[in-house]
């Protein structure tokens, strides 16, 4: 963090406080002596929220788990549905 505000320093000089945090980095804001918020640019809010995603997809990541050998029976059952009353 660059730099700690109190709450109500932060609402006095908030113009001041989005220009640091584009500037200098993350601002946090407290409020009663304790961490409530985190002010941090546009910029560098996306990047990390992009780095926070989900990465590949569900193929991968099963054929990692290591049953590529494993004899799995997959078929489906040649049962009819029950009926359904209504």
């Amino acid at each position: 963090m660059s730099r700690r505000w109190q709450l109500q320093e932060a609402k006095n000089r908030f113009s001041e406080v989005v220009d640091l945090a584009i500037e200098e980095g993350p601002q946090l804001v407290t409020r009663h002596g304790k961490n409530a918020v985190v002010i941090v640019a546009k910029a560098e809010f996306d990047r990390r929220r992009r780095g926070a995603g989900r990465k590949g997809t569900l193929l991968p990541f099963l054929r990692k788990l290591g049953f590529a050998g494993a004899a799995l029976r997959v078929d489906r059952s040649k049962d009819r549905d029950r009926p359904l009353e209504i």
